[in-house]
């Protein structure tokens, strides 16, 4: 589809509004802009105004103005708002009780969203538009979103994903007085056409069997009826919650999730020499040739100094199996450098601006505002899944094609 071009304004009636006046000027606090943004909104109201005493009453006409000072992006302008003699007009543009410009307050949340605590907000609208407003506004405004997250939360889901990351991120929040680590589980799930979507948010301080039962049982309750693939972080409980729920489910434990796990364990100059040497285990052509590749990293030079990498990975190995059936395409969509991680390094860029939150509310707030200017930011599949879906068609089976016509 062609792209709409903005409307032009001619250069005649631009040199008449520049007449007489410095250019420079125009972009000042009540320069020509904040002057036409005046004007139009005030023409915008009374034309509300016409077409509101059109389907009145004959006897109601108008009575005159009011004033009303709204804040701004650049700063607060005071406009003339038409009244009538019944008092019925409730303006849409500027309703009865509003005292911001429409867009006002999705820059605060943009702002918000992009990591600012309320007073850095403060601050930048002080310094950039000289607008003076207080933090409790900045709150109100934000705290609206707490509501969208509710309907977000609850909001009906695909009958199948063939594929589910799940994933934790720790955060700090203020509870009680005291500052505790809890922990944000996001589901990220990935539809037949590759697109992806954010299934939902959960925050938690204790984590186990019980709590993700509750989450899987909630997915269900929103209407996800199949998951093809469970990719985990290897969270005791985390699979055999996901099989009572999803029987037929595939969990597969995250490979970047072990990798990093395993590199917890190594001194940082070792860390590259032992990072290529794990490569021979998570290439290997099969289940076989991974275990004997792990065999012989266990008895090598690695494996010897860090025993405990080895140990990690013979744990996990049930649900590492699952990945070795997946051809090439597949496996580079469940490890390099995969969609939650992505996602991960944003939301941590957001956290650590806060060092901690007041609340759970508050950490919700920020972090659903993250995920959702992620999202919007997601156009297609990645490049492998053109390969891939022909594969999940054959390895699943009728649940794809299920997954395809949905």
């Amino acid at each position: 589809m062609a792209r709409r071009k903005a409307p032009r304004i001619p250069d005649a009636i631009l040199d008449q509004l520049l007449a007489g006046a410095d250019p420079k000027s125009a972009f000042e606090a009540d320069g020509l802009l904040d002057e036409l943004k005046k004007a139009l909104a005030e023409r915008a109201l009374n034309a509300e105004m016409d077409h509101h005493l059109a389907g009145e009453d004959a006897g109601n006409t108008r009575n005159g103005y009011g004033r009303k000072t709204v804040t701004t992006e650049t700063g607060r302008i005071e406009l003339s708002i038409p009244r009538d003699r019944q008092a019925t007009f409730d303006p849409q543009l500027i309703a009865r009780y509003q005292r911001r410009f429409p867009g006002f307050d999705g820059k605060i949340v943009s702002m918000y969203a992009r990591g600012m605590s309320t007073r850095e907000i403060v601050s930048h609208l002080r310094e950039l538009y000289g607008i003076e407003v207080s933090p409790d506004l900045i709150s109100a405004v934000t705290d609206a979103v707490l509501d969208e997250v509710a309907v977000w939360q609850a909001r009906p889901l695909e009958p199948v994903y063939p594929i589910v990351f799940f994933d934790a991120l720790r955060i700090k929040v203020r509870d009680e007085g005291v500052v505790r680590n809890k922990a944000v589980h996001i589901a990220l799930g990935v539809r037949a056409d590759g697109s992806k979507e954010i299934l939902g948010l959960w925050l938690e301080q204790n984590e186990g069997a019980k709590f993700w039962l509750r989450v899987m049982n909630e997915l269900r309750n929103r209407g996800v009826e199949d998951v093809l693939l469970a990719v985990v972080d290897g969270l005791k409980g985390f699979p055999d919650a996901i099989r009572a729920v999803f029987p037929e489910a595939l969990v597969q434990t995250c490979i970047v999730h072990l990798l990093r796990h395993s590199l917890d364990f190594v001194s940082y100059k070792d860390r590259k020499l032992v990072a290529a040497a794990l490569k021979d285990i998570y290439r290997a052509l099969d289940a076989a040739a991974g275990e004997a590749a792990l065999s012989a990293f266990e008895a090598g030079e690695w494996g010897r100094k860090y025993p405990a990498i080895a140990q990690s990975w013979r744990r996990a190995w049930s649900e590492v199996v699952p990945f070795y059936a997946f051809p090439g395409e597949v496996r580079r969509i469940l490890y390099t450098t995969n969609a939650i991680e992505a996602l991960n390094a944003t939301l941590r860029r957001a956290v650590r601006a806060r060092g901690h939150f007041p609340t759970d509310e508050a950490a919700l707030k920020l972090l659903y505002l993250v995920l959702n200017r992620s999202e919007k930011a997601w156009k297609m599949g990645p490049r492998e899944w053109v390969m891939a879906k022909a594969q999940f068609a054959v390895i699943f089976g009728e649940r794809f094609t299920r997954a395809m016509a949905a």
